[in-house]
């Protein structure tokens, strides 16, 4: 039946999928390691705050900006811990405790705490991401801002993305 009606031209009565292709970009970072545990000083346990991120992908001409979503997901709760966003288009690169040191023009925003910045994880057992997206333009938002409405302009301007995922803590 389907494929009688797709013959038909009524693939409209289905709808299309206007999304386009997403790139992918890699994440890698000097102090973690995919699949690994995140080491305790990038926990609530530790005092470092933020780990260094690298980011590379294929040249992208509509780059506007760069974000980073981290967020986990534990048996039992799931949070956000950390969204950087409005980072430049041309920054490959985050030194460590970049939550204390923004890159120029770009801001925070809450988290699931309610806090403004790099919200340590808690939970020994827990799958960490690590989430680059390239953007297609700046995220424009009133200050104070929702979580969900930053991520969802994150979600519509993301033309790549890649993620680094640690597992539990040291």
């Amino acid at each position: 039946m389907l494929a009688m009606l797709a013959s038909t031209g009524c693939t409209a009565f289905f709808g299309r999928s206007e999304a386009s292709e997403i790139a992918r970009i890699n994440v890698s970072s000097p102090d973690l390691r995919e699949g690994k545990p995140l080491p305790r000083q990038h926990s609530c346990k530790g005092r470092e705050g933020s780990p260094a991120l690298r980011w590379s992908s294929q040249p992208l001409s509509k780059a506007k900006s760069i974000a980073i979503v981290v967020d986990s997901h534990t048996p039992s709760t799931s949070a956000v811990h950390w969204v950087l966003y409005n980072i430049p288009a041309t920054t490959t690169e985050l030194g460590p405790d970049s939550a204390e040191s923004l890159p120029e023009g770009s801001s925070q925003a809450k988290v699931t705490s309610s806090k403004v910045g790099y919200e340590p994880p808690c939970n020994d057992k827990g799958t960490y991401r690590f989430s680059v997206y390239t953007l297609s333009a700046r995220v424009d938002v009133q200050e104070g801002a929702s979580l969900s409405e930053i991520l969802k302009k994150i979600a519509d301007k993301t033309i790549a993305r890649g993620r680094l995922t640690v597992v539990d803590i040291e």
